[in-house]
This record gives C-alpha cells, structure tokens and sequence, in this order.
C-alpha cells in the first residue's frame, strides 16, 4: 500500500489529501503539531521511510517544517493532480503541490514548497521562488518573475514581463501592471503598493 504523510491537518491539508489519492496513495497519514487528534512530527520523524507532503498554506511555516522534514531525512513528495497540464520543459521542484486545473507553460521554473492553487495559469518562462503561494484563478503571463515567500491573492492577474520581489501580498483579484519590489503589500486594480512588510 502507497502511503504518505501530509503535514497539516486543515481544510489545506484535507484538499491535498484529494490530489494524493488521485496520485495513487492509498494510505493518507495526516501529521500536525497543533493541539488535536493527530500525530505531530516529533512521533514520526524516525520513520522516514514514508514520504511526505504539506498542507500548510502559510509560506513562513511551511517553509520551516519543509526544512525540519529535510533535515529529518524524509522524501519530499510533490504532488501534481493529474486534471493539471504541465510542459514537459517546466521544472518544477521539491515539495511542490500542483492543484486541479492548473497550467504550467514551457520553460516555468517552479521553486521549492511552492503551492499553485485550483485553475491558476502560470505562462511560458516564468519564474516561481521557493515557497510561494499561487491563489486560485490566478493567471501569470510569459516571463513573470516571483520572488519567495510572496502570495498572490485569489483572481489577480499579472502582466508580461514583470516582477513581483519576495515576501510580498498581492490582494486579491488585483492587476499587476508595474513590478513590485520586496517586502510589499499590494493591491488594486492597477495594483498600486500599500505598506510595508515588516
């Protein structure tokens, strides 16, 4: 039996347990450090033969217990729901979870952790940091460059070319016409930056 533990036992978690079923494991192990029913890592972090995933929607803290599992030792799974189309020339990395309905056009790069949401497009060349959020129904045109731990809010839209800088929020349904640099929260239509990130 296909086994696989996912890190995070929220209505994230349960939606990834989806895409991990439609992936070919049998056995979901849900693991979380809150305080409930489940497992929390310290009792499974012996038992690195079991791959593992996260259904952790928060950058920072999926960013930390991806590396805690790193260092542990374990697998980490990337789990692509078989509804997505992905170019054969995409790269997509470690830890990746790719939802239904999603599109990753020639030559994307897809960092680490990095979370693409239900019917998020992400065009030709673009380049995704580790750790990113992509909101549902996002769209991304060719040669968008996101740096890490940015989320991009639910509907918004970003032009051709540009950048968006890491540890950004881009609220939703926004439309980027103009980079945006690091540490910025950002929305609008046109987006216009807001405030500081501290």
């Amino acid at each position: 039996m296909k086994s696989i533990y996912i890190y995070g036992a929220s209505g994230h978690g349960l939606v990834i347990a989806d895409i991990a079923h439609r992936c070919g494991y049998e056995n979901i192990i849900f693991i979380d450090d809150g305080d409930n029913e489940f497992s929390n890592f310290e009792s499974i972090k012996n038992n690195t033969g079991i791959s593992i995933c996260f259904g952790i929607g928060n950058n920072k803290i999926r960013a930390k217990v991806f590396q805690n599992a790193s260092n542990a030792g374990f697998k980490i799974a990337t789990l692509i729901d078989p509804s997505a189309i992905i170019s054969n020339s995409a790269i997509i990395g470690d830890g990746v979870v790719v939802m239904p309905n999603v599109v990753v056009n020639a030559k994307a790069i897809i960092g680490d952790g990095v979370i693409l949401n239900s019917g998020s497009v992400i065009e030709h060349e673009s380049v995704i940091g580790d750790f990113v959020h992509i909101s549902p129904k996002v769209a991304l045109a060719g040669n968008v460059k996101i740096g890490k731990m940015t989320h991009i809010g639910i509907g918004s839209n970003v032009i051709q070319g540009l950048s968006i800088g890491q540890n950004c929020i881009v609220g939703a349904g926004s439309v980027v016409v103009k980079n945006i640099v690091d540490f910025k929260k950002a929305y609008g239509n046109p987006c216009k930056e807001i405030e500081d990130i501290k």
